[in-house]
């Protein structure tokens, strides 16, 4: 069977069969937005994916390469020993990891097809360009967030002197490499695209450096966008719709997600790549015209009459509950899930508020509550 003759509107089997697996994985995104579909959405996607391996393998007449078998043995090995053993705790660095991982993966597609033996156009230098400069970032952006959630790298602000003159100038050097990598013909890409490829490398070490636990999210939610957009452009370099498709989809959510994310904190994304926040430092003690704050006037209660927690609660016909990334940190979900059935057993109306930015990676709080099986309609 030829799989690139065409049969329909122009377009082969291979053709066919791959939008029609692109299809089945955007739908399944689609589905993975209601907690009712979502595994059915999951299934779906990882089906889809599975088939457009297989038809790639077999219209590209790659089958028999064995080193394809083993790398996919060992990728799907790991995979799955991650997915049993990381713990819910962990998932925030394994989120920026696997972000990473998409990014590195769209870097080397971007990299083989620059100094491949096939000759390229115009167009294809241009993305593959693009693809391995956004790629390399991503990469070494995500490692870095993976080891700042993990905890092995210091998760303060890193910034040092002329910091933004470097950042800039690393940024100056992959693009003029990028550039030159787009002008010659042949061999002559090579040393260009290395260097632009370890300038990016280098200017996503920078830009994670910089950015303080605290706003984490915000930068594995740009992470993860910028995965998307490597692996699109790389799609587009090697004439892949299924992956042209799937990074856009990416790509698109990840910055609307990030821009949602900074409006909840106040910031831009400017602010929150340079290390900047919004709170000014006050100096305090000693200053001229600066007076110390008046402390209450008053008889203050006895702590037998302060009403505590527990004849609050009880009291309350509606609670709201609001977790944190010390929920996270204590693994307290069972626990909120106990004290709201409590409070829904006394007669409250309880329901949980969560703000975009609670925890370390975007819907880190969701997914603890799933895991604790609190109803999602709860969750605001």
């Amino acid at each position: 069977m030829d799989w690139n003759t065409a049969i329909f509107l122009g377009l082969s089997l291979a053709d066919l069969l791959g939008l029609v697996f692109v299809i089945g994985t955007v739908w399944g995104i689609r589905l993975m937005s209601s907690p009712t579909t979502a595994v059915s959405g999951n299934l779906l996607g990882a089906v889809s994916m599975t088939g457009a391996i297989i038809v790639t393998l077999v219209s590209e007449n790659i089958v028999s390469v064995q080193i394809l078998w083993i790398g996919m043995a060992i990728g799907g090995a790991l995979g799955y020993t991650l997915a049993v053993k990381v713990a819910m705790i962990q998932m925030p660095q394994m989120v920026a990891l696997l972000n990473g991982f998409g990014g590195g993966s769209s870097a080397i597609v971007s990299l083989l097809t620059l100094l491949g033996p096939v000759a390229i156009g115009p167009f294809e230098k241009v993305t593959a360009v693009l693809g391995l400069l956004v790629g390399a970032v991503t990469l070494s952006g995500s490692l870095i967030a993976a080891g700042k959630l993990a905890g092995k790298i210091n998760q303060r602000p890193v910034i040092f002197e002329n910091q933004t003159f470097v950042n800039t100038l690393a940024i100056i050097i992959s693009v003029a490499a990028g550039v030159r990598a787009i002008m010659v013909p042949g061999d002559g890409a090579m040393w260009p695209s290395i260097i632009a490829l370890i300038a990016s490398f280098a200017y996503g070490v920078l830009f994670t450096m910089r950015v303080g636990g605290a706003d984490m999210p915000i930068t594995v939610s740009l992470l993860n966008s910028l995965s998307g957009v490597a692996a699109s452009v790389s799609g587009l370099a090697i004439r892949n719709p299924l992956l042209v498709a799937i990074g856009a989809v990416v790509g698109a959510s990840g910055l609307i997600l990030t821009q949602i994310m900074c409006r909840a904190m106040n910031r831009s994304l400017g602010q929150v790549l340079t290390g900047k926040t919004t709170v000014a430092h006050v100096k305090t003690g000693g200053a001229k015209g600066v007076s110390e704050p008046k402390k209450a006037v008053g008889k203050k209660k006895p702590a037998s009459e302060e009403p505590d927690f527990i004849s609050v609660a009880r009291a309350a016909k509606k609670v709201i509950v609001v977790p944190g990334y010390g929920m996270a940190l204590g693994q307290a979900q069972g626990d909120v899930k106990a004290l709201m059935d409590k409070l829904e057993a006394d007669g409250a109306e309880v329901k949980v508020a969560i703000h975009p930015v609670a925890g370390r990676m975007p819907g880190h709080m969701n997914v603890l509550l799933a895991e604790a099986d609190v109803p999602y309609d709860k969750l605001y």
